[in-house]
Formats: C-alpha cells, sequence, structure tokens
C-alpha cells in the first residue's frame, strides 16, 4: 500500500472511531503527505469530531476531563478554532467559543486562562493587542501549554474591569 493510501487508510479509521487523538498522532504525518486540499480536509475532520463531542458534552451536562485523551484532544481542537477566528478578526465568535470553553473543562487552570481570551475578546481587543498586553507569551512558552496560559498584570486590571461592571 503507497504511503498517501496508508495514511488516509488511519485517518478514516480514526474519523470512523470518533477518534480526535489519533488524528492529532497522525498529524506531522498528514502535513508531511497531504497536498493543501487534503490537509483542509483533515483538519475539518478533526473540528467536526470536536463540534460533535462538544455536543455531546454540552447535551449530557458535563464537564470534559483534561486527563482523558479524547476530552483534552477534543478541547484542543476548539481552543485552535476559537484562535482561528480570533486571528482572522471574527472577534465575536471567538468571544463565544472561549466562553463556551472556560466553563466546559474541569481544569481550573484552562479554565481560568479562558476567561481572560473571553474578557478580552469580548472588550474587542484585537488578538495582537491580546498576544502583546494581556498574554505573557514567554510564561506560556515556558510552560508548555497548548494554549496561553500566562497573563501580564493587564489581565488583572482586565478582570477587575469586568467584575465592576457585574459580568
Amino acid at each position: 500500500m503507497s504511503k498517501i493510501k496508508d495514511l488516509k487508510a488511519k485517518v478514516l479509521k480514526a474519523v470512523q472511531d470518533s477518534d480526535i487523538a489519533s488524528m492529532y498522532v497522525l498529524e506531522q504525518e498528514a502535513y508531511d503527505t497531504f497536498e493543501e486540499n487534503t490537509l483542509q480536509d483533515y483538519y475539518a475532520n478533526i473540528l467536526d469530531l470536536a463540534l460533535e463531542k462538544l455536543t455531546t458534552t454540552l447535551e449530557a451536562n458535563r464537564h470534559m476531563n483534561m486527563n482523558e485523551v479524547q476530552d483534552f484532544a477534543t478541547i484542543r481542537a476548539l481552543y485552535e478554532y476559537a484562535m482561528e477566528h480570533y486571528h482572522a478578526g471574527k472577534i465575536s465568535d471567538a468571544s463565544a467559543l472561549f466562553e463556551v470553553l472556560s466553563g466546559i473543562s474541569n481544569d481550573e487552570n484552562f479554565s481560568s486562562a479562558l476567561k481572560f481570551h473571553w474578557l478580552a475578546s469580548a472588550e474587542n481587543i484585537s488578538l495582537d493587542d491580546f498576544l502583546l498586553k494581556i498574554a505573557d507569551v514567554n510564561a506560556t512558552e515556558n510552560a508548555g501549554t497548548f494554549y496561553i496560559s500566562a497573563f501580564s498584570k493587564e489581565a488583572q486590571k482586565l478582570l477587575d474591569k469586568s467584575q465592576n461592571s457585574g459580568e
């Protein structure tokens, strides 16, 4: 079997099994193997699976467990999707996703971090300004998280402002 056919078979199995974690395991191979259109479809499959899992989770009124590999992969995919919206200037869409994500996880650090994302986007702060003024990118890199997890003193001002306005 050719490398492309073999990889497509692995991807198809992961999609059929709703296995987002396996999709992420195959990500580098997909990136190295697939052409641009196929790669876009690959990421669309990850997003579709993540949105299905989000819907199921919300309907079950439960939290996602960051220690469970499929929940972790789902949260990562949804976070990346929200950041894509933020990057594209779709700030209100990003804000809505950040709000949902801030409440969907059982991980307090993630939830707290996403509240800063949500507050910044709700205040219509651009992604560039968020990264320059609110986020602490170096501390986040040192923490090794997939999401922006460290923040500047400006973030606390943003939180204080929201609490004073009753949000």
